[in-house]
């Protein structure tokens, strides 16, 4: 009875520390689940490269993972200067914080979509960005096709 009680125990604790925190960290919207519908859905237009515009975005977009969970997709559409937060090699300057910020999001399930026409114009390839971005061949394009989706378009 003893012995059980302990494993019992075991098995509460690991629920508390390992299982349960993780519910609710993954954007819902991974490789794994494009069949699963959510709730909510919204994009986020990132065209300056301008660090507290950069920072009130990633900070948002963190924020809203944290309230939804496995209840919300969110992507971060990148044209313009803005363009240069998922750039290797970004031509305006890019804190380390927002590039490590931006990577966190994206393993946590959040879609980072690169403007091609800006890319064509900067002379970026797909080599030139993070390895976590989607290229789409037009970024305004893209915005306006998620938001006939369904996604809620913020801007700043």
């Amino acid at each position: 009875m003893i012995k059980n009680k302990y494993k019992t125990m075991r098995y509460i604790v690991y629920l508390m520390f390992f299982i349960a925190p993780a519910k609710g960290l993954y954007a819902h919207h991974t490789e794994t689940h494009f069949e699963d519908v959510t709730r909510h859905r919204i994009v986020y237009q990132l065209n300056k490269a301008d660090p507290e515009y950069i920072n009130h975005i990633l900070f948002s977009a963190g924020e809203m993972l944290r309230e939804y969970g496995d209840d919300i997709e969110i992507v971060i559409a990148a044209f313009g200067p803005g363009l240069n937060l998922f750039g290797k090699h970004p031509l305006r300057p890019v804190s380390p914080e927002a590039r490590q910020r931006v990577r966190s999001l994206a393993s946590y399930g959040v879609q980072l979509h690169a403007c091609g026409n800006t890319m064509k114009s900067l002379g970026w390839t797909k080599k030139d960005i993070l390895e976590q971005a989607t290229v789409v061949p037009i970024g305004v394009d893209d915005v306006m096709q998620l938001q006939e989706q369904g996604y809620s378009y913020i801007s700043w």
